[in-house]
C-alpha cells in the first residue's frame, strides 16, 4: 500500500514510517521542520529514514499546495504533524494553526482525491484533561491549548467519517518515550541533564504525577494495527498506551540507576495544564485491535539512553 505519514521527521512519526516500510509498504513522509525544537534532531531522523529509502518532503500543511506536492493514489494517511506539548513560549495561534488549520487542509486534500485514503488521526491523552484514566466514551475535558486544539483536530477527522466523505479513526496516545524523544520531553531531558551535569527543571508536585509511560515501539504496534481493520476502526477512537502506572519520581530514579549518575534539580512553580495522572484504559484497543504493549519502563529507558549516547554524548 502507498501510505503518507505527516510529521515524519518527528519522534513517533519517524518510528511509524520505518515500521510501515519494514513490513512492505510504500511510505512517503512530509514534515515542515518547525523550529519548535532543534531542527538538527529532525534532520537526524530524516536522514535515518532516507537510509531506509523513505523520502521526507519539506511541506507545511497550513500554507503549501498539497495537491502539487503529495502523490495521489494513497491508501492511508497517518497524521502526526502537530504543534506539541505544553510550552510557555508557544502562542494559541501556534497551536491553532498547526493542529486545527493544518489538519483541516490535509482532510480537504484527502477528500479531493479520487481514491479516498483511510485517515488515521494521531491524538493525545491530553484531550481527557488533568486526569486521563478513562474509556473513549468519556466526555473530553482538555485543560491546555494543546489538548483543546488536538480535540478539535480529532473531531474534524471524525466529522468526515460521520459525513461519509472519508473513513477515519483517531488514536489517543499516552506518555510516549524512547529513542528520538523530543529534547523538551521528560526522559531525553533527564538523560541530558544527568550526562552533562545540567540542572533539570522540576515543576513543583510533578514528581508525584502518575503516567502511563509507553515505549514508542509498543505505541507503533497499536498504530499500525489499524491497517486491515478499516470497517472496525472507521469513526472510532482508541486509547493506546500501557496500563502500568509509574510516578515521575520513579522514572527519574530509573534513569539515575541506569546511568549511575545523580540528577540536580531546579525547582519551578507548577505548570498550568499539566496532567496529574494518566493511565491508559485500553480495553477497546485490546479487544478490537489485539493491542498488548509489553515493554517495561527500565528496558525502554535503557534503549533510550543507548540512543542518546550514540547521537549526543
Amino acid at each position: 500500500m502507498k501510505i503518507l505519514v505527516t510529521g515524519a521527521a518527528g519522534f513517533i512519526g519517524s518510528h511509524t514510517a520505518e515500521r510501515l516500510k519494514a513490513v512492505g509498504h510504500d511510505v512517503i513522509g512530509v514534515d515542515n521542520f518547525s523550529p519548535y525544537y532543534n531542527i538538527q534532531l529532525k534532520e537526524l531522523n530524516a536522514k535515518a529514514l532516507a537510509e531506509k529509502h523513505i523520502e521526507v518532503l519539506k511541506l507545511d500543511l497550513r500554507t503549501d499546495d498539497l495537491s502539487s506536492k503529495i502523490p495521489e493514489n494513497l491508501d492511508y494517511i497517518f497524521h502526526f504533524a502537530a504543534h506539541p506539548g505544553i510550552s510557555n513560549t508557544s502562542t494559541f495561534e501556534d497551536y491553532c494553526s498547526n493542529n486545527i488549520l493544518g489538519t483541516q487542509r490535509l482532510l480537504e486534500f484527502a477528500e479531493s482525491l479520487s481514491q479516498k485514503p483511510f485517515f488515521v488521526n494521531i491524538a493525545t491523552s491530553s484531550i481527557y484533561g488533568l486526569e486521563a484514566t478513562f474509556p473513549e466514551t468519556t466526555t473530553a475535558k482538555p485543560a491546555s491549548w494543546y489538548g483543546v486544539t488536538k480535540l478539535a483536530a480529532e473531531q474534524l477527522a471524525l466529522a468526515k467519517s460521520r459525513e461519509m466523505k472519508l473513513q477515519a479513526t483517531s488514536l489517543r496516545l499516552f506518555s510516549v518515550y524512547g529513542p528520538r524523544e523530543r529534547p523538551d520531553k521528560l526522559y531525553t531531558r533527564l538523560i541530558d541533564c544527568a550526562l552533562n551535569n545540567k540542572p533539570f527543571p522540576l515543576f513543583n508536585g510533578s514528581e508525584k504525577h502518575l503516567r502511563s509511560f509507553t515505549y514508542v515501539q509498543d505505541i507503533v504496534d497499536g498504530i499500525i494495527s489499524v491497517i486491515g481493520k478499516e470497517v472496525i476502526c472507521n469513526g472510532e477512537i482508541f486509547n493506546l498506551g500501557t496500563e502500568t502506572e509509574s510516578t515521575t519520581a520513579e522514572g527519574i530514579s530509573t534513569v539515575e540507576d541506569i546511568l549511575k549518575e545523580k540528577i540536580n534539580f531546579d525547582k519551578k512553580p507548577p505548570r498550568a495544564g499539566d496532567q496529574s495522572r494518566t493511565k491508559a484504559n485500553i480495553d477497546k484497543a485490546r479487544n478490537l485491535l489485539n493491542y498488548n504493549p509489553k515493554t517495561d519502563l527500565r528496558k525502554g529507558l535503557e534503549a533510550q539512553v543507548e540512543w542518546f549516547k550514540k547521537n549526543f554524548k
